[in-house]
């Protein structure tokens, strides 16, 4: 199946592609790599998902980072689609995730999960990629996640 067809039967649909919030471009091609710019839980202009993981239920729950990576990944999805085509997607290189969470929170593999497991669903074989996980202090508009990703493309796609 395509991966239009993919989203339709499992229900999803792609929010609108964000444009950039400084000097820079949502994804910038060089060669056959698509590097796609970091990604928030952003949906249609609406802010989800801001906070921090915690363990004592005061912030947001692992099962709200797994959505709320699920739907940066949709946000990734969107932009590849609109600026290359899932058409010319050869695969899924890389993925890297950042989250912000309290001191004793420890479940980021979990919700990067919710990106890995949504690339696997609609893209199929080309979806499998390597990660890197990364805590960080803050993340801009208070995003509990972000999310970058690279992906290898046809050769004829230019910037």
């Amino acid at each position: 199946m395509t991966p239009k067809e993919n989203l339709q039967k499992l229900g999803y649909q792609l929010p609108n592609a964000s444009t950039p919030g400084g000097n820079y471009v949502s994804v910038n091609i060089r060669e056959n790599i698509a590097y796609v710019a970091i990604q928030f839980p952003i949906l249609n202009d609406e802010y989800k998902y801001q906070g921090r993981f915690e363990v004592s239920g005061n912030g947001l729950s692992t099962e709200d980072g797994y959505k709320a990576m699920e739907l940066c990944a949709l946000n990734v999805l969107a932009q590849i689609d609109e600026k290359v085509g899932f058409e010319k997607v050869v695969g899924l290189n890389h993925i890297d995730a950042y989250f912000q969470s309290g001191e004793d929170w420890d479940d980021s593999p979990k919700v990067v999960n919710g990106a890995s497991d949504l690339f696997v669903k609609i893209l199929e074989d080309k979806g499998q990629h390597s990660r890197a996980i990364f805590g960080v202090h803050k993340l801009p508009r208070n995003f509990s996640v972000g999310l970058t990703a690279s992906f290898t493309i046809e050769k004829s796609v230019s910037s």
